[in-house]
């Protein structure tokens, strides 16, 4: 093999995915865009303004702006990881589709971790599951598992072994590090939350 023939960019062509794997990054991108319109229904009805909320009125409506944003990044990222000439390379498709898996793999499980401390009286009392929360996380484990297989799929498709999948991994966990407690604490610093 020459230095040349070495040098040469690899492709970012990715293989076609299959119907299946169509049909569910657009019903996991749909469904990233209807929970931001639910965000987006938040903020234009006031829903922090009022109630035992409400002094963290203005910190949440940061955070939910910034979720927000983030589902539908998490919808483009789904169509992204179907396309085969997407406008970014492959590489970088593949690091935000695990990145995404990540993200709902880890807060999907802690959900289910505390419903479960919940259940049990070690977090929280039984009393306060119910069915929207059962739904809630229901919803949030299939979406995880959406992308978890869009993410395999990709990876397969695009012939880019586990390295974007490591780095987008750990960088998904790291996202929601810095919005479950960095974001948190930071606007609590700046006074905007109590």
């Amino acid at each position: 093999m020459t230095t040349e023939a070495q040098s040469e960019p690899v492709s970012d062509r990715v293989r076609r995915a299959s119907k299946m794997i169509e049909l569910m990054a657009w019903i996991l991108a749909s469904g990233a865009v209807a929970f931001a319109i639910v965000n987006i229904a938040f903020e234009m009805t006031g829903r922090f303004e009022e109630g035992p909320l409400s002094e963290f009125s203005a910190g949440l409506s940061i955070v939910n702006w910034f979720v927000a944003a983030l589902k539908v990044l998490g919808a483009a990222v789904a169509l992204l990881s179907i396309a085969r000439r997407p406008c970014v390379s492959a590489r970088v498709v593949n690091t935000l589709i695990w990145g995404a898996s990540a993200v709902l793999g880890v807060y999907s499980l802690g959900s289910v971790g505390q419903a479960i401390g919940m259940a049990t009286g070690l977090a929280g009392s039984s009393e306060q599951i119910d069915p929207a929360g059962i739904t809630y996380v229901l919803a949030f484990l299939l979406a995880a598992a959406g992308f978890a297989v869009l993410a395999i799929s990709h990876t397969r498709r695009s012939e880019l072994g586990v390295g974007p999948a490591i780095v987008g991994s750990i960088g998904g966990v790291v996202l929601l590090g810095i919005i479950l407690v960095a974001l948190p604490m930071l606007l609590s610093a700046v006074g905007i939350m109590p």
